[in-house]
């Protein structure tokens, strides 16, 4: 019988009228962790959101788009996401465990330094911003649905924790608050609160010294109505820093035809200097 997140996946795989291997890789501890590729052309590696899984970004993202315009998209499942394991020990989810699975993969690619594009989407744009911190290499970058303070601050509490330690923990939470729609998401994604738990004790902040030094050319994109109001400042502290706003708010903002066209524009500028203007958000 299948778990949550394998019917999941392939529901997912099914609406999204792809036919596609889920091939896996090793990362720097062994642990095997699942990914897609489709599409041909320029490596680009997408991350997900919390939660969710790589082929979110066909079935509910710019995916597709990006695809059709010559990339080849690359779209691992975060450990304890998707198709990846999700084990309940702490010990396999070590500090900044999930840039090193990323890490892992672009070296089990063979991708060298200017020879891919990296990309995420919320949790997965905090993802990217830990990666060019520590050193990847990617010839452009993309962190949106993603502020300042979610990837300088705090890392790992707030609603998502107390939701998911309620879960785990079977304490019923007050219908109709944040913590009962997060359950509600986690249990119609099929998704597991205590490897999701352990992820949230992963996660690391990028110092503003350390976002200062990241000289990649990068394009912090947010949804108009997105509480995270502070993705302009995250955008002016990186020295090759862009900054667009599209329609939607954090989950309408990955669906947005917008979001599709200033990435594209983005990532098809020339590579010595910043992309072309992206297109302007509509109210």
């Amino acid at each position: 019988m299948l778990d949550g997140r394998s019917e999941r996946a392939e529901a997912t795989s099914s609406r999204i009228g792809h036919t596609m291997d889920v091939p896996q890789f090793p990362s720097h501890d062994g642990v095997q962790l699942a990914y897609r590729e489709t599409g041909s052309g320029r490596p680009l590696i997408l991350l997900h959101g919390f939660m969710g899984m790589g082929s979110d970004w066909l079935d509910h993202g710019p995916g597709d788009t990006l695809a059709e315009t010559g990339f080849r998209l690359v779209l691992p499942d975060f450990r304890g996401h998707g198709q990846s394991p999700g084990p309940h020990d702490l010990p396999a989810y070590p500090p900044d465990v999930l840039a090193d699975d990323a890490l892992a993969l672009i070296g089990h690619l063979g991708l060298g330094a200017g020879e891919y594009d990296l990309g995420g989407y919320s949790l997965g744009g905090r993802i990217v911003v830990r990666m060019l911190a520590r050193g990847a290499e990617p010839g452009r970058a993309v962190v949106a649905g993603q502020g300042l303070a979610k990837i300088a601050g705090p890392q790992g509490g707030g609603a998502n924790r107390r939701a998911l330690t309620a879960l785990t923990d079977g304490i019923a939470l007050p219908p109709g608050s944040a913590g009962a729609q997060i359950a509600h998401w986690a249990a119609e994604l099929g998704a597991d609160p205590r490897a999701l738990l352990c992820v949230l004790g992963s996660l690391v902040p990028t110092p503003e010294d350390d976002l200062r030094r990241i000289a990649t050319p990068t394009l912090v994109v947010i949804g108009d109505r997105d509480e995270r109001s502070d993705a302009d400042e995250l955008a002016a502290l990186l020295p090759a820093g862009r900054f667009a706003r599209v329609p939607g708010d954090h989950g309408g903002a990955f669906a947005a035809p917008e979001l599709a066209a200033v990435i594209r524009a983005f990532l098809a500028g020339p590579a010595d200097q910043p992309g072309p203007p992206p297109p302007p958000a509509h109210s």
